[in-house]
C-alpha cells in the first residue's frame, strides 16, 4: 500500500485524486477512499462518513472549483452519509446508487458496525445501468454490480479507460457479502460482467489501485468457486453448521474476522440452496442428496 495521510490528497492521474477519510479498521483497512474527478468542474466520488474533519478535507481539495455532482457507489454508512454535508455546503446533486428497497429490514446484523446502511440516503438523481453523469472533459458511467450490496454501482471513466470500483473489487481484500441485502450469486455474476470488460485500472473504495483488474477479477471469481467447493466437500462429509464450517475453512484468519467470515458462507449457502445443492435444517446445513 503506498503511503497516505488522511486528508491529503493524491493525484494518481491528470483526471484523478484521491482523499482517504480517517475511518481505518479491520474492514476499511487504512480508510475509506474518496475520488475527485475532472480538473474544472469536478465528481466526488463516495465522500465517506459522517465526519466533519473529512468534508473539509474535500472542500478544500476542490479549492474553489464548482462541483458539478457527489456521485455514491453504494449505502454503507463508510461511504455515502459525508455526501450529506458536502451538498449543503457546495449545492451540489447527489447521483448514483438508488436508496435500498428493503429499507430498515436490509440491516443484516452482520459484523461491520462501520458499514451498515445509510437509511438517510437521498440522491437526486438514480444512475440506472449505463447511464452517466458528465462534466468538462470526464464522463462518469454507472456499472450496476449487486452482489456487496443490492444497490451497488461502479462507475467508468472512458477518458482514460479507469473504474471506480467501489466495494465490489477492493485493493486489499475480497468484499464481505452479508445476507439478506448482500448476494453471492449476483456478486458473482457482477464479476462476470466486470471480467468482460477492458478497463486500464480499477480505483476501489479500499485498498491500493489495481493496475492488472483482469488478472485480479479473475482470480476473485475463482477463489469464490474454490471456496463454494469447500462448503460442498464439507457437507459431504457431514451435515454442520456455519461456525464449525468457518473453523475449518479459515485457518490463521484474525478471530476479529470469523463474524465476518460466517456471513460469507452463509451468503455461499444461500446460493447452493437456490441452486439445489444444499439445504437446511435449523442451524444445520447439509449436501442436498
Amino acid at each position: 500500500m503506498s503511503e497516505q495521510h488522511p486528508g491529503v490528497p493524491e493525484t494518481l492521474e491528470p483526471l484523478v485524486a484521491r482523499l482517504l477519510a480517517p475511518n481505518a479498521s479491520p474492514y476499511t483497512y487504512t480508510g475509506t477512499q474518496t475520488y475527485l474527478i475532472g480538473t474544472s468542474d469536478l465528481a466526488v466520488i463516495d465522500p465517506g462518513p459522517k465526519d466533519a474533519g473529512h468534508t473539509q478535507a474535500i472542500l478544500a481539495a476542490l479549492a474553489g472549483r464548482p462541483l458539478a455532482a457527489i456521485v455514491i457507489t453504494h449505502t454503507h454508512r463508510d461511504h455515502s452519509p459525508g455526501a450529506r454535508a458536502l451538498k449543503a455546503a457546495t449545492g451540489a446533486p447527489i447521483v448514483g446508487c438508488a436508496p435500498l428497497a428493503q429499507g430498515d429490514s436490509a440491516d443484516d446484523g452482520g459484523p461491520r458496525a462501520d458499514a451498515s446502511f445509510d437509511h438517510d440516503y437521498a440522491p437526486d438523481r438514480v444512475l440506472a445501468d449505463g447511464e452517466s453523469v458528465a462534466g468538462q472533459g470526464w464522463t462518469l458511467t454507472a456499472i450496476h454490480t449487486p452482489g456487496h450490496t443490492s444497490n451497488h454501482l461502479c462507475f467508468a471513466l472512458p477518458e482514460t479507460r479507469a473504474l471506480f470500483s467501489g466495494d465490489h473489487v477492493m485493493g486489499w481484500s475480497t468484499s464481505i457479502v452479508s445476507p439478506p441485502d448482500g448476494d453471492m450469486g449476483d456478486y458473482i455474476r457482477s464479476l462476470e460482467k466486470l471480467q468482460a470488460r477492458d478497463d486500464r485500472i480499477y480505483y476501489p473504495g479500499h485498498g491500493d489501485p489495481v493496475d492488472n483488474p483482469a488478472r485480479l477479477v479473475r482470480g476473485m471469481i475463482g477463489h469464490r468457486r474454490q471456496r463454494e467447493g469447500q462448503i460442498l466437500r464439507l457437507l459431504k462429509e457431514a451435515p454442520r453448521a456455519i461456525p464449525a464450517m468457518v473453523e475449518r475453512m479459515y485457518v490463521g484468519i484474525d478471530p476479529r474476522l470469523f463474524p465476518a467470515a460466517e456471513r460469507s458462507v452463509l451468503a455461499h449457502l444461500i446460493d447452493l440452496d437456490r441452486r439445489g445443492l444444499a439445504g437446511q435444517a435449523g442451524d444445520i446445513w447439509s449436501a442436498a442428496a
